[in-house]
């Protein structure tokens, strides 16, 4: 009589499925890791979309690298050649505490006291291949991309700029209306 052998086979992973299984965790801990990174890394970014004058000048080793800074616009320096189409002009301080600018009326009177505050520090900016701009004028927040020269200017590439006061007389009979009164 012949004997049946009724051995079960031993199932084995085959090697190429662990090498997939493998490469398959490799590449999922690499990714989930680079996401983690630009997570962390654009949020701390982030945090602060721009630095003040007074941080740029304290830093001379921001010289030369392209930052984003904000000033108040001092208005009687502006100039605007056309020919050339470069603006320049000085931006001074504006304080980037918080409590204070609620204290002293917001940023309107932030940018106030920046320009009125001779004792300030302040910089030098012109900015190339820009026509001028309507917001261009005393008082308003600027916001630059560019770069700090050896020289101490700061050469922007670009050029935002904002104007509380535009607004600022309407607010009060809008708030009046909506509350009523």
């Amino acid at each position: 009589m012949t004997e049946l052998n009724w051995e079960k086979e031993s199932v084995g992973v085959a090697p190429s499925s662990i090498s997939s299984r493998l490469k398959f965790g490799l590449i999922s801990a690499v990714l989930i890791g680079v996401i983690g990174f630009l997570l962390v890394s654009g949020t701390a970014n982030s945090g602060r979309y721009f630095i003040t004058v007074h941080s740029l000048l304290a830093r001379p080793d921001l010289a030369g690298k392209t930052v984003k800074i904000t000033g108040a616009v001092v208005g009687s320096t502006i100039k605007n050649n056309a020919d050339q189409k470069t603006l320049t002009f000085t931006v001074a301080h504006i304080t980037d505490d918080a409590t204070q600018l609620e204290q002293e009326g917001g940023l309107a009177k932030a940018l106030h006291v920046a320009v009125t505050d001779v004792k300030g520090e302040r910089i030098n900016v012109v900015v190339a291949n820009q026509a001028m701009p309507d917001l261009l004028r005393d008082e308003a927040q600027a916001i630059m991309t560019g770069k700090l020269g050896a020289d101490g200017v700061f050469y922007a590439d670009e050029l935002l700029l904002k104007c509380p006061s535009r607004y600022q007389s309407d607010l009060p009979k809008q708030a009046a209306q909506q509350n009523g009164s």
